[in-house]
C-alpha cells in the first residue's frame, strides 16, 4: 500500500474518531458542528489521497461520506457537489454507483430549484450510458430529462443539443418515427437563427434517411416539403442523394443504389450512423423486393 492510501486511511479513522466524540452528551454541548466540519474535511482529504493513488471506488466512498455529512449539516449545495465528486470517481470503475451519486445531487438540485445543474448531471449520466449498445435506451431517457430542463430554463440550444442525441439513438434503436419528429423540430427551429440556418440541412438529412427506412413514398414526400422549408436543401448533395436513392429503390435497383452511395461518401465521409441507416435500407430492398 503506498504511502497516499496509509494516509487516507489514517484521515477516514480521524474522521470517525471525530464523529463518535461528536455524539456524546458533552461533545453536542462543546462545538459539535465543529467536530463535524473536521470530519469532512478528513473525508475530503482522504478522498484526494485515494484520487492520487487511483483507488477509485475508497475515493468515492470518502466523497460520499463527506456528502451524507454535508446534507445532515443543512449544507445542500455542499452535499450536492461532494455526490458529484463522488461520481467522478466512481465512473472510473463503476457506471451504477456513479449514476446513484449524480441521481442524488439532481434530487438536491431540483429541490433548490437549480434545475439547469440537475440538467447538466442528466447529461452527464447519459452520456455514462451511451456507450454500451444495452443501456442506449437508458441513455434516451437522461438525454430527455435533460432537454426539458434545459428547456425551462430557456436554454433552447443545450435542449436541442440533447433532443439530437435523443434522435441518433432513437434512429439506432429503430424508433424512426420519434427521430424523424425531433429532427424535423430542430431544423425547424436552426431556420429560424442566420447563424444555425446552414445546419438544418444535416438534419433534414438525417429526418429523409429515417423516413427512408420505414416508406418509400413518405421520405419522397418529406423531402419535397423539406424543400419548400429550406429552398436551399434542394441544391444540397444531400437532397440529391435522397432524390437519386429514391429512383433506385423504385426501379429495385439494388447496384445504383450502392454506387450512388459510394460516389457520397468519397467526397462527404458518412460516419457510423449513416452508415449503419444505409445498410439497413440497402438490406430491407434486397429482403423485399416488392418494396412500394
Amino acid at each position: 500500500m503506498g504511502d497516499n492510501e496509509q494516509k487516507a486511511l489514517q484521515l477516514m479513522a480521524e474522521a470517525e474518531k471525530k464523529l463518535t466524540q461528536q455524539k456524546g452528551f458533552l461533545g453536542s454541548l462543546f462545538g459539535g458542528s465543529n467536530k463535524v466540519e473536521d470530519a469532512i474535511e478528513c473525508y475530503q482529504r482522504a478522498g484526494n489521497m485515494f484520487k492520487m493513488s487511483k483507488n477509485w471506488t475508497k475515493a468515492g466512498e470518502c466523497f460520499c461520506e463527506a456528502a451524507t455529512l454535508h446534507a445532515r449539516a443543512g449544507s445542500r449545495h455542499d452535499a450536492g457537489t461532494c455526490y458529484v465528486d463522488a461520481s467522478n470517481c466512481y465512473k472510473k470503475v463503476d457506471v451504477e454507483n456513479a449514476v446513484n451519486c449524480l441521481m442524488k445531487s439532481i434530487d438536491i438540485y431540483t429541490d433548490m430549484g437549480r434545475f439547469t445543474m440537475a440538467a447538466k448531471h442528466h447529461q452527464s449520466i447519459a452520456e455514462m450510458y451511451e456507450s454500451d449498445p444495452n443501456t442506449l435506451a437508458k441513455s434516451i431517457q437522461h438525454y430527455e430529462q435533460a432537454a426539458d430542463y434545459f428547456k425551462g430554463e430557456e436554454s433552447v440550444s443545450s435542449a436541442n443539443k440533447c433532443m439530437l442525441k435523443v434522435a441518433q439513438y432513437a434512429a439506432q434503436l429503430e424508433e424512426y418515427e420519434k427521430a424523424i419528429s425531433i429532427y424535423e423540430q430542430v431544423a425547424a427551429s436552426s431556420l429560424e437563427s442566420s447563424l444555425l440556418k446552414y445546419s438544418a440541412k444535416e438534419y433534414f438529412f438525417r429526418a429523409a434517411l429515417c423516413h427512408l427506412s420505414v416508406d418509400l413514398l413518405n421520405a419522397q414526400h418529406a423531402i419535397e416539403k423539406y424543400a419548400q422549408q429550406y429552398p436551399a436543401f434542394q441544391d444540397s448533395r444531400e437532397f440529391k442523394l435522397i432524390k437519386v436513392l429514391c429512383e433506385h429503390l423504385e426501379e429495385q435497383n439494388i447496384e445504383g443504389f450502392t454506387e450512388a452511395v459510394k460516389d457520397y461518401d468519397s467526397i462527404s465521409r458518412l460516419d457510423q450512423w449513416y452508415t449503419t441507416i444505409l445498410l439497413r435500407i440497402k438490406k430491407a430492398a434486397d429482403e423485399d423486393p416488392d418494396l412500394r
